[in-house]
């Protein structure tokens, strides 16, 4: 891969009590490109994002966001340098509104303009949250709350996008309407790294991919040929 990187995570190692959850792993996410994560339930999917946040601390290894160590940053610090996570389990504060919601967002912000901006686009890309901006959230779909997850996520106006699990739970015609979504945001100049078990869907829209398997790199390559190997599918990413 090219030797620019937005994120480049080397040699990263993550503990839980006595768990290593993520062993040695190496991973490398270039400038405006889609990366995807793949890999079974208790894979180190998850526990990758968390720690990139900030919400974990590693134990060993080094990340850098476009040049600069965050390994031991804070989150919100993070945060400012232009990452944001949409997590896994479509969260939102279910009793503020779709609006308010989306606002919490933009917390890192301090241009009022680029807020409008931000709301604007994730309006474009979420109709159906301008529509229900004044509803809380608990009375939203499935659906919909995974809008307001990654509308919110975009209200920061990041340069990194994490999404963990956007197509979770939901119908099929959904989650091909958020792919298109995912690359229309990748096509307006926003990296995207995303956690998926719907390993085709993602391979897909992806540039490029990484299978891990507890807790390590068992395959890595262009999603394009990742996509036709079928020995690879089968072995770890379920064959469907």
């Amino acid at each position: 891969m090219t030797s620019q990187s937005a994120l480049s995570i080397k040699g990263l190692k993550v503990r839980y009590g006595a768990i290593e959850a993520v062993k040695g792993i190496d991973i490398e996410v270039p400038p405006g490109s889609i990366v995807s994560l793949l890999g079974a339930n208790g894979a180190g999917k998850t526990t990758t994002m968390r720690t990139i946040s900030g919400l974990v601390a590693p134990i060993a290894g080094s990340l850098t966001f476009f040049g600069k160590e965050i390994a031991k940053m804070r989150p919100e610090k993070i945060a400012r340098l232009g990452i944001a996570q949409s997590p896994e389990g479509r969260q939102a504060f279910r009793d503020l509104t779709v609006h308010e919601n989306l606002m919490s967002g933009a917390f890192v912000l301090k241009d009022k303009k680029v807020i409008q901006s931000c709301l604007e686009r994730v309006h474009k890309y979420f109709p159906i949250l301008k529509e229900r901006k004044n509803q809380t959230a608990v009375t939203l779909s499935g659906g919909e709350l995974q809008m307001v997850a990654i509308g919110r996520a975009l209200m920061s106006n990041p340069k990194l996008l994490l999404l963990d699990e956007p197509s979770l739970g939901l119908a099929p015609l959904i989650v091909r309407d958020l792919f298109e979504v995912i690359k229309g945001i990748r096509e307006e100049g926003t990296t995207i790294l995303i956690v998926e078990q719907n390993a085709l869907q993602t391979l897909k829209i992806a540039d490029y991919a990484y299978v891990l398997n507890v807790g390590k790199v068992s395959a890595q390559g262009k999603a394009g040929d990742m996509i036709k190997d079928k020995a690879l599918i089968d072995a770890y990413l379920g064959g469907h």
